[in-house]
């Protein structure tokens, strides 16, 4: 099968993936075979290709990956051949620590992930755990659905870390893949929604989905927000999001990599305002995004690449340079 394998790390712009030709994957026990029709490339990718997320080299990488079930390993009972699955940034959870057991399996310090730990979707066909894979709902082609199963979830995840409910004002800062489905989600909960980015074209495509407004993380949206989502891996954007916030309201950090958070007044955290980091997702926030995405609905605005080009769209991902997500069409 084609795939393409990272063996070093390094700048994105050093084209560090290579084209290989590798041995189709046999499911083991409790495993599915996926053919893989598209697969997100993801701001985590290009972390991991640069060494900032450590990860088991050499590796296929990609954690957004769709397509539809060709073979079932022993004892499968959930997926059935030809069905249309996705599979997303957590691989497996050992089942059996305080946080599994208590519906946080996010947090299970045994945890692998896909695309860091176990091959991922930068290939024809990959493996994955069957209680790990997602039916995809009903309306959605693997190639439609493949942003969702990181950028959705993790931005569906860090809504609710904010603490948004209806109705509220909710910024949004950096407006790439995770932030406009999670756009579509705050409008879908009839929320107003301030844009944060420094691309013009990014904030173009928050006014087209609804934004009630759109500017640079140092602008004035002339109202105080009730929760905020920072999505740009860049440490100096919390207290200026701070900055921003009504009383009491709650700043998510979705970020698997930062930069250092400069100090800053308490002023800016003071009034029971708090700052939360936002760490994978559960296979409850997977199940409930995706029922939600097929209700409100959440569509994907894509830029799409041959896999061969995975390098190309792993260097405009890094750049802000993608309008929507960055796919890679492998059917």
């Amino acid at each position: 099968m084609k795939a393409m394998v990272l063996r070093r790390t390094g700048a994105a712009e050093e084209r560090l993936l290579e084209p290989a030709d590798l041995a189709e994957p046999a499911p083991g026990p409790g495993e599915v075979l996926i053919d893989v029709e598209a697969c997100g490339v993801c701001r985590t990718d290009v972390h991991i290709a640069e060494g900032e997320v450590r990860a088991r080299l050499p590796l296929v990488p990609g954690h957004q990956a769709a397509g539809r079930v060709r073979a079932l390993g022993a004892g499968v009972t959930s997926h059935g051949i030809g069905d249309a699955v996705g599979v997303g940034w957590l691989a497996s959870t050992c089942g059996t620590c305080a946080y599994c057991a208590s519906g946080r399996e996010n947090l299970c310090a045994d945890a692998r992930f896909t695309g860091r730990d176990v091959a991922g979707g930068y290939a024809e066909q990959m493996v994955a755990d069957a209680r790990f894979a997602f039916a995809l709902p009903p309306g959605f082609a693997p190639r439609d659905a493949a942003p969702l199963l990181c950028a959705g979830i993790i931005g569906y995840r860090s809504l609710r870390v904010a603490g948004v409910q209806p109705g509220m004002r909710v910024g949004l800062v950096g407006f790439g893949a995770s932030a406009h489905l999670a756009a579509q989600v705050a409008l879908h909960w009839r929320c107003s929604v301030y844009a944060f980015t420094r691309e013009e074209h990014h904030r173009r495509l928050a006014r087209e989905l609804g934004a009630a407004w759109a500017g640079e993380a140092w602008d004035d949206p002339g109202v105080a927000l009730d929760a905020a989502v920072i999505f740009a891996p860049a440490g100096e954007l919390v207290p200026q999001t701070l900055a921003h916030l009504d009383r009491g309201a709650t700043l998510a950090v979705n970020a698997i990599h930062l930069s250092p958070i400069p100090s800053f007044a308490y002023d800016l955290l003071y009034w029971e305002r708090g700052v939360r980091s936002v760490a994978n997702y559960t296979r409850r926030d997977a199940q409930e995004f995706l029922a939600l995405a097929a209700e409100a609905p959440v569509r994907a605005h894509a830029e799409r690449f041959a896999l061969d080009d995975a390098n190309e769209a792993l260097v405009r991902v890094k750049r802000g340079a993608v309008q929507g997500a960055a796919v890679l069409d492998l059917r």
